[in-house]
């Protein structure tokens, strides 16, 4: 009996030397969780129950525990490098069966998709044309190198002050080439269809009218329209044109892009002293663009950048969470499966519904404290040395026993 007993608790040392030494071993492991043994006595027991001076029959191995605590965030170089801060996993698929790491070390593929280190790829929310993303089911996170496309300028806002005391000009009538023919000019890159830049001037002319200009605007220093009146209260407010909305007429071009249809918003213009000023004039269009990057906020939305200085929304990252994540089963490669144990996977976004953030630039290292398993290695290795003294006593004593005569 005495030798089974010891035999048992040798048996449990080995297999908490054997947990220790595979925390050991993965302590640099991305994404890994350490593990515990957990031990569990014997009993024999009958169906008219126990004597009170029954002995134990020895240990057994009960489980081994998955801890799912947080791992230290290290900061990489890569944005494509993921890590976790909370609560959640990555999902992957392998053509349709879905795993669920903590690992985020992910590449791009020859085909552009965001892959695991084995392959598997990260699963998302697909963009939506309203700009949302439509997280009722997953799909493959993709990245497109495809150019970013042009659009056509529509709206010019502008925001100066013209000076009060500004005389008539010298010069009439106006000529954009003469300087004398008007008293103030500004310009602004605009955007065609196809993406071409033009140079759009406004120029500035005041009349022998109190508080009143008129305003001109070339395209390429070719006029646009008719001079159009811009007044002035005696506040120097902007009276006219209406709400300070100028409709330009349709600018016909010559490198075979649409007609430019612009709108000038004069709402931000003022009438004040004697110094003319120019505080921001912005419009809304853009040339294509060439991809330079790839970004991931910390709601896993991935973002395509262009040197157009637009980003394109490829996909939002899908997070997976379990009731008892200490029930997933381990599948190697820091990746685990769902299980009736762990419960139903729960899938959200990064940063809501108890989901924790996503850091771009960083990866999540192994939770394996080594001082910890350390000290562990050696109690069990003491607890397996008083094990063997055990069956070397117990030897003993049967050796006595069989030389009494």
């Amino acid at each position: 009996m005495t030798f089974r007993i010891a035999l048992s608790g040798l048996n449990a040392a080995a297999s908490e030397l054997s947990v220790t030494a595979n925390n050991i071993a993965n302590a640099n492991t991305t994404g890994f969780k350490e593990s515990r043994a957990q031990f569990a006595d014997l009993f024999n027991s009958s169906a008219v129950g126990l004597s009170d001076t029954q002995v134990g029959g020895g240990s057994r191995l009960a489980g081994v525990q998955q801890l799912f605590t947080q791992g230290n965030v290290n900061f990489t170089s890569n944005a494509l490098d993921m890590a976790i801060n909370g609560d959640g996993f990555f999902t992957l698929s392998n053509e349709g069966a879905l795993s669920y790491t903590r690992d985020g070390a992910f590449s791009v593929d020859s085909d552009g998709f965001l892959v695991s280190k084995e392959g598997l790829r990260l699963q998302g929310f697909a963009p939506t044309p309203g700009g949302n993303f439509n997280t009722a089911s997953l799909s493959d996170i993709q990245l497109s190198t495809a150019s970013s496309s042009p659009q056509a300028t529509s709206l010019l806002t502008t925001t100066l002050n013209l000076p009060a005391n500004a005389a008539q000009p010298t010069v009439a009538p106006f000529d954009p080439t003469d300087a004398d023919s008007f008293n103030h000019s500004s310009a602004v890159t605009v955007f065609d269809s196809l993406g071409d830049s033009h140079t759009l001037n406004t120029f500035y002319v005041k009349t022998a009218n109190a508080n009143e200009w008129e305003l001109q605007v070339t395209l390429d220093g070719a006029s646009v329209g008719a001079a159009t009146p811009v007044t002035f209260d005696s506040s120097g407010q902007l009276t006219a044109p209406a709400n300070g909305d100028l409709s330009l007429p349709p600018i016909a071009l010559s490198n075979g892009a649409a007609d430019l249809d612009l709108d000038i918003d004069l709402d931000g213009v003022t009438q004040f002293g004697d110094t003319f000023s120019v505080n921001s004039i912005r419009q809304d269009g853009y040339a294509s663009g060439r991809l330079v990057g790839i970004e991931v906020n910390d709601e896993g939305i991935v973002q395509a950048r262009f040197t157009n200085g637009q980003t394109t929304a490829l996909g939002q990252i899908a997070m997976t969470r379990f009731a008892n994540a200490e029930g997933l089963q381990a599948l190697g490669d820091t990746a685990w499966a769902e299980t009736s144990d762990s419960g139903t996977a729960q899938r959200g976004v990064a940063g809501s519904s108890g989901f924790g953030g996503i850091q771009s630039g960083a990866l999540e290292a192994s939770n394996v404290d080594l001082t910890e398993q350390l000290v562990n290695m050696i109690t069990a290795q003491r607890n397996f040395q008083a094990n063997a003294q055990m069956i070397t006593t117990a030897d003993q004593v049967t050796q006595a026993a069989l030389n009494i005569r």
